[in-house]
């Protein structure tokens, strides 16, 4: 499997990942919504490092840590908004061996939370697709 197939599966749940936030959306599952933009954006995140780095993503679930591996490749300037997004997002990974966290978060999300995060994780999730390199350049990113 080459790292483009691997960034293909990533974004394959990353997209099924958005469509979930959707569907919790419309239920009313506002920290679900969060949590599934989050899970999104952090396996869209991990195919890129894919392309850019290889294929040894590391198995954590901080954004920006995993972002940052790849950043000085990229030829876009990265504002630091998106940044501050990364960080806001993954302070919403569930850890499910924490139920009463997850309570207290999800007692804290309001619908307007849920609906202005996935608003701005579609938009993230778009300029993260135009940072995948082309076929071509991608062959010819370092690996060290």
């Amino acid at each position: 499997m080459t790292n483009e197939d691997k960034y293909d599966y990533w974004l394959d749940i990353a997209q099924y990942d958005f469509e979930s936030a959707d569907a919790m959306c419309s239920t009313g599952r506002w920290l679900y919504v969060i949590f599934m933009c989050q899970q999104s954006i952090e396996k869209l995140v991990k195919g890129l490092y894919t392309l850019y780095i290889g294929d040894n993503v590391p198995p954590i679930h901080d954004i920006n840590s995993i972002f940052s591996k790849f950043k000085n490749k990229l030829t876009v300037p990265v504002d630091e908004t998106v940044i501050d997004f990364f960080s806001w997002l993954t302070s919403f990974y569930l850890n499910t061996r924490y139920p009463k966290f997850k309570a207290k978060l999800s007692a804290a999300v309001s619908k307007q939370d849920a609906e202005t995060t996935l608003k701005k994780a579609k938009e993230v999730f778009a300029w993260l697709l135009t940072l995948k390199p082309s076929t071509e350049s991608s062959d010819n990113i370092s690996t060290t």
